[in-house]
């Protein structure tokens, strides 16, 4: 599987176990995302760090997942870029638009901390 996925307590985690994210294989990223998405699940945290070379159609996936993420009031983080892939998300400026941590484990610390943001946020529009 090139995109094994494991379900945590208030995450799933997709990690990219391809080292190209090209035309040929981004589909089924796009795929997991929705599958993922339809069962409920509102924040992804995606580990690319086997993925060395990502082209548009690979970032087409990751935006994907992103929107999906945020039409479920949810959370979408990328985390562990190589640095090929992180220029290309700069040259892009999609670092302006994405969630993105150096590490997995800054990744979950930024999901817990949305989360509770949220829930702050909500409280506040009750009162």
């Amino acid at each position: 599987m090139n995109f094994p996925s494991e379900k945590k307590e208030n995450y799933t985690l997709v990690r990219t176990e391809v080292e190209k994210l090209d035309g040929t294989i981004s589909p089924e990223l796009k795929s997991e995302f929705v599958f993922i998405n339809a069962t409920g699940e509102k924040n992804i945290i995606v580990d690319m760090s086997h993925t060395r070379y990502c082209d548009s159609s690979g970032l087409s996936a990751i935006l994907v997942g992103n929107r999906l993420c945020k039409t479920a009031n949810g959370t979408f983080i990328v985390c562990g870029l190589q640095p090929t892939v992180n220029k290309l998300i700069s040259i892009s400026q999609l670092d302006t638009i994405l969630k993105i941590t150096p590490t997995l484990s800054e990744a979950v610390d930024l999901l817990f901390l949305e989360e509770i943001e949220k829930n702050l946020d909500e409280e506040e529009d009750e009162k």
